[in-house]
């Protein structure tokens, strides 16, 4: 499941990128252009990450649950409020950032398990 969930999400995270570097110039402000780059950055690093827990399937399933909540809120929060200007959705964006942080730990304290 995991490698399908990373495949399609990594197809989004680079047809994001594109859109982000050619369809949004000149449509959005110069000052919100680089959130659009912060959220696809992270989208697309998370998907390698979860590639790393599909390859290995003794890696506890709420790490990649938490890094699709990552890249739906971080993300997601970012690209809705370059394309919508409602930057109130910047209070939406660290609740992703938590998830990614607390993926990350669980793979961690995971490898210590017995």
């Amino acid at each position: 499941m995991w490698w399908t969930v990373a495949g399609i999400a990594g197809a989004l995270g680079v047809l994001l990128g594109a859109f982000g570097a050619h369809g949004l110039e000149g449509r959005v402000s110069e000052e919100m252009m680089p959130r659009w780059g912060t959220a696809a950055h992270y989208h697309l690093v998370h998907v390698l990450a979860l590639c790393a827990v599909a390859a290995h399937p003794s890696s506890p399933r709420w790490a990649g649950a938490l890094f699709v909540a990552g890249i739906l809120f971080f993300s997601g929060s970012l690209y809705l409020m370059v394309l919508s200007g409602q930057r109130w959705l910047g209070a939406v964006t660290p609740i992703g950032g938590v998830c990614f942080v607390a993926g990350w730990l669980v793979l961690a304290f995971a490898s210590r398990a017995p």
